[in-house]
């Protein structure tokens, strides 16, 4: 049976669907993005003949990985998560002008048809749970940091209620990190990586367990720059001719919270880890900010080194 593609443009509260049939045609619906919406999504491919099937979305936030979960354990389908800097270069070399929610769901769609991209593994029951839970520590601390602000210029009226938060999320901040330290304790493989990751100097416990929360399976990528383009620090060159020289930059298509994450573990590693420093050594002259963008895509290339390769950092491998 010929597979059917679904093109899927994702946002917080809806899914935009394109189905291409095999005639070249398209069916489109609107779905919640909530457990009812995918039922009433199934219902639809359902009603569409959709048995076999290939989807695409884009890795864009985190808003796709509910449906993306979902749909990976449908029958005879095929879930794709692509980098949503292939999309927009595919609909420019489609010269696609319009840009609406509907129209990005069908380019979805047809990218999917004719580059057929790479299945995506979805994470384990372990890390989805992970994930969970530093995604919640880190917004935990982000309101902390607010109210934190808040209270230093505080009117008398309102300081009591912002200091019993405070009160309140530190107690929260201290339970969730317990219970990120249980989680990866409890589970066998999550706490032999853990055990690779934290032989790495410069990354602390918090890093370790973001990047055990979105790296922990090596598998998912064929090499250390698909990791690094995964997080958006794969290096962005921009020249042409003899007159038009752009300095060098971080792509910053990926994964946004991955790179939060690295920038102060990158910072520690270039001036107080004896590997960082021979690495900033041989960085001297370039601009800091490109140094440190550099020593976060060392970070997570060393990462996924220990966690394929299964062994400990080795600092005689990187000058130390």
């Amino acid at each position: 049976m010929q597979s059917l593609q679904l093109g899927i443009d994702v946002a917080k509260a809806k899914l935009d669907c394109a189905l291409r049939l095999t005639n070249g045609k398209f069916r489109h619906k609107v779905v919640d993005n909530t457990p009812a919406g995918f039922k009433a999504l199934e219902d639809w491919l359902a009603k569409e003949g959709a048995t076999a099937l290939q989807v695409c979305m884009e890795a864009s936030g985190i808003y796709w990985e509910t449906v993306a979960e979902h749909l990976a354990t449908r029958p005879e389908t095929t879930v794709s998560v692509v980098n949503p800097g292939q999309i927009k270069a595919f609909g420019a070399s489609r010269m696609v002008r319009t840009k609406t929610d509907k129209v990005d769901a069908k380019l979805i769609a047809q990218f999917c048809a004719e580059r057929t991209p790479e299945p995506w593994q979805a994470p384990t029951p372990a890390e989805r749970t992970l994930r969970a839970l530093v995604l919640r520590l880190d917004a935990l601390q982000a309101m902390r940091t607010q109210e934190s602000n808040r209270f230093e210029v505080a009117r008398e009226s309102v300081a009591e209620g912002i200091a019993k938060h405070l009160t309140w999320l530190d107690d929260e901040i201290a339970r969730l990190s317990k219970a990120i330290r249980d989680h990866i304790d409890n589970d066998p493989t999550l706490k032999s990586k853990h055990r690779l990751l934290d032989s790495i100097p410069g990354i602390g416990e918090r890093t370790t367990a973001v990047l055990l929360a979105f790296l922990a399976e090596p598998t998912r990528f064929e090499n250390a720059r698909q990791v690094a383009a995964f997080a958006g620090l794969d290096p962005r060159q921009h020249e042409s001719g003899s007159s038009v020289r752009g300095k060098p930059r971080l792509s910053k298509v990926g994964h946004s919270f991955l790179r939060k994450a690295l920038y102060m573990p990158a910072m520690v590693a270039l001036y107080r880890t004896d590997w960082g420093k021979v690495f900033h050594e041989a960085a001297k002259g370039k601009p800091p900010m490109l140094i440190i963008g550099a020593m976060m895509r060392k970070l997570v290339q060393v990462s996924y080194g220990v966690l394929k390769s299964g062994e400990v950092f080795q600092p005689e491998l990187h000058g130390a």
